[in-house]
């Protein structure tokens, strides 16, 4: 591992062990990963589904209602799914983004991060002014590939999920909204993603990379964290963000050898970002 890499990860496995919020498999939670996903992608094709059943057997709802997981649920119902469709941003929709960054800056794992960002001069100091570079990161509109018109923001791919040409889903990379777009019947879980080189997937471990459907749209290789606070998340995808030039970065933590890959859009926003799982630690 080289120095940058290793400072990293020292700095995610902070955040790791001061996400208060994580939930615990197979007691807040549970899963079913069921079999393996086909490479056939049709979207109705039964042959290639490896999963008769939703991926979430169970989670312990009463988690949602703490402030953070409260001010992130509020947020996703705030978009349009399809790319190409501009976004109208509400006054309200506006102020529940700030509510959600007030919510997150108080935590732990966002303490941490920012302390870290304002050591290496990548953040201002300032609480205000930290949120304003939050919010241009995250919230701040732009236009995806292929639109004339600000369509996007790197909240909305990340964590919300959108479409392109009603047919492929792009982005989603958020197990709360999986779990409640499940729960909703939007999304049909088509199994557990491997190839030769990844790990065998585990319902006690916290990432996953999996194949399903959403809306009219299939997501043919998708990889999430499950069960994690939606601050730890941001505070690691910011990290990742502001102090590496690589848009692939690798870390260790916890049980984790983990490639996180943050594409930038016009150095300014989040384009996407999202864990790939590259083994387990031997201590596992």
């Amino acid at each position: 591992m080289i120095e940058s890499e290793r400072e990293l990860s020292a700095m995610v496995q902070e955040l790791w062990d001061n996400d208060v919020n994580r939930l615990r498999p197979g007691k807040d939670y549970r899963i079913s990963l069921q079999g393996k996903a086909g490479d056939n992608m049709a979207i109705n094709d039964d042959d290639n589904d490896g999963a008769g059943y939703p991926l979430f057997k169970f989670v312990d709802e009463n988690i949602f209602q703490k402030e953070t997981f409260l001010a992130f649920i509020s947020l996703l119902d705030n978009y349009v799914s399809d790319t190409g469709e501009p976004e109208i941003v509400t006054p309200e929709e506006v102020a529940e983004n700030h509510k959600f960054l007030d919510s997150i800056v108080k935590t732990p794992t966002m303490k941490i991060a920012h302390k870290y960002l304002v050591e290496k001069k990548l953040s201002p100091q300032d609480e205000t002014q930290f949120k304003e570079q939050l919010y241009r990161i995250w919230f701040e509109l732009y236009a995806r590939r292929g639109s004339s018109r600000p369509d996007s923001s790197g909240f909305e791919h990340v964590f919300v999920g959108e479409t392109r040409g009603g047919r492929t889903v792009i982005g989603f990379h958020n197990w709360i909204q999986l779990y409640l777009q499940e729960k909703l019947g939007h999304i049909d879980y088509k199994g557990y993603s491997v190839n030769a080189n990844s790990p065998q997937p585990d319902e006690n471990k916290h990432i996953l990379a999996l194949q399903f459907s959403w809306k009219n749209g299939i997501k043919p290789k998708g990889s999430i964290f499950i069960g994690v606070s939606p601050e730890f998340e941001f505070a690691l995808y910011t990290l990742c963000f502001l102090s590496s030039p690589n848009e692939r970065v690798k870390v260790q933590f916890s049980f984790y050898d983990v490639e996180i890959v943050c594409h930038h859009y016009n150095q300014k926003h989040i384009g996407t970002t999202y864990p790939v799982l590259l083994k387990y630690q031997k201590n596992t």
